[in-house]
């Protein structure tokens, strides 16, 4: 490790892997519930496990984009982050607001006032005050690592880093604002949602996973930061107005249709150059890195986004084909593979990458980690062509047929139990995962000079 705040990225890391094991778990008992719709519905209903995994999704995500800028800022700033003490304060700042989270949605203390009320917004049902702390806490990480990229060495990887985590920030603005006009707060609602996993946050896995391939495959810096620029080109150019995909039923003009559709199209051009990137750099790469199971994660990341996010989302984004579509299982189908690819497998690459150079130590317990990956990635492309079958079959028992909720329910029942079997899968991975982080083999081997001076 060649910087000593370097460490403060150990800390969300760890953060990070607790709230992912809250938000698989809390996914499975969801699932169950599809099954058993009974289940512990006194203690916990529906509504509320489901809140709890989508928004412990959000937040696992953010620690360990965080985590990452902490770790390869100082590296590629070349020098020493500006204040560890900020990064401290902004981590118990965001799991003091997780923990407010929980406890209101567990609770049900929605009701109590306007500070502690939520608004019915999906994935933004954060109490008003956990908002504010967010934003603090964003304005926190921003002064931090922008300070410390002005004073150091700039590159094509804080830049576009910097970019998408500035963009996210100020997005999240429009939390606060909801109008009453319904139409008016969906538009502005996916100003959120849809710039955030179609706009920034690509920019900010493309950056990480520009680093992690700088790293493992040591292909010049040069011919890494060409593609980044690429790729982050064609990622803003489609995702920005590829946003009007979510425009076609929601009371806006009927052009948003066409613009919706043909942008969103475009939108699987910038997972494919990132697929292709990946599998370009390795093979043109010459170094034989010891990290075995980074390298798969990362691979692995680009990969399963482009199927996840670009191929499953032009499957239904079509207006003619959304028509039938929208709001089937068919949408959940993308959504799990999408996340899952692009942005759980790039903070899980990182972690992997970064756990044993901040334990100073050679990556260890690497065949769990690469067994992770395949019973994650098996259990969640199971999942999706399980998802994928059952809103084929509700799309036209619903909306061709004309069948009732309870009977469409009836007729993919099977597909929830398959559902749930995947999502098992994806658990255990997750549990393996974690294990191979944090408990190391017996054989404990000293960390090799060639390790120990790559430094990150």
């Amino acid at each position: 490790m060649k910087y000593q705040t370097q460490k403060i990225a150990y800390w969300y890391f760890l953060a990070a892997m607790a709230v992912f094991a809250v938000q698989v778990l809390g996914g499975l008992w969801a699932g169950w519930i599809y099954v058993s719709p009974n289940f512990l519905s006194e203690l916990m209903p529906f509504n509320i496990v489901r809140m709890l995994h989508t928004n412990a999704l959000i937040v696992w995500l953010l620690l360990g984009f965080f985590g990452a800028a902490y770790f390869l800022v100082p590296e590629e700033a070349e020098r020493e982050m500006h204040s560890p003490m900020l990064a401290y304060i902004q981590l118990g700042i965001l799991l003091l607001g997780t923990a407010g989270a929980v406890v209101t949605y567990t609770f049900d203390l929605f009701h109590g006032n306007w500070l502690l009320g939520m608004e019915g917004r999906e994935f933004i049902e954060q109490p008003v005050w956990v908002k504010v702390g967010i934003v603090v806490a964003a304005l926190i990480f921003l002064y931090n690592v922008s300070l410390t990229v002005l004073k150091g060495r700039k590159t094509a990887i804080t830049n576009v880093l910097l970019l998408g985590l500035w963009g996210l920030a100020l997005l999240f603005l429009f939390a606060f604002y909801n109008p009453a006009n319904l139409s008016l707060d969906k538009m502005f609602w996916w100003y959120i949602v849809h710039l955030w996993v179609e706009g920034t946050w690509e920019l900010v896995m493309a950056s990480i996973l520009a680093f992690l391939l700088l790293k493992l495959t040591g292909v010049d810096r040069e011919i890494i930061e060409k593609w980044l620029y690429i790729i982050v080109a064609t990622a803003l150019f489609s995702g920005i107005l590829g946003t009007g995909h979510h425009y076609y039923w929601i009371g806006l003009p009927s052009y948003w249709q066409w613009i919706g559709s043909i942008f969103s199209t475009l939108e699987v051009i910038p997972f494919f150059a990132m697929m292709s990137f990946s599998f370009v750099m390795v093979w043109k790469g010459k170094r034989d890195h010891p990290n075995k199971a980074a390298l798969l994660w990362a691979l692995g990341a680009a990969t399963v986004a482009f199927f996840g996010a670009g191929v499953w989302g032009f499957l239904h984004t079509l207006h003619g084909v959304n028509y039938y579509t929208h709001g089937t299982q068919i949408t959940a189908a993308h959504g799990h593979l999408a996340f899952f690819g692009a942005y759980v497998s790039v903070n899980l690459a990182i972690i992997t990458y970064a756990m044993p150079i901040l334990r100073g130590r050679d990556p260890y317990n690497q065949v769990l980690n690469m067994a992770s990956f395949w019973l994650m990635t098996g259990g969640m492309s199971f999942m999706t062509f399980v998802l994928t079958f059952a809103g084929t079959v509700q799309t036209h028992m619903q909306r061709v047929l004309g069948e009732n909720f309870m009977e469409i329910q009836e007729g993919v029942h099977l597909f929830f139990i398959m559902r749930w079997v995947s999502g098992l899968a994806v658990v255990i991975g997750a549990i393996l995962f974690i294990y191979a982080q944090l408990v190391p083999r017996r054989e404990i081997i000293e960390p090799t000079d060639q390790y120990e001076s790559e430094g990150a």
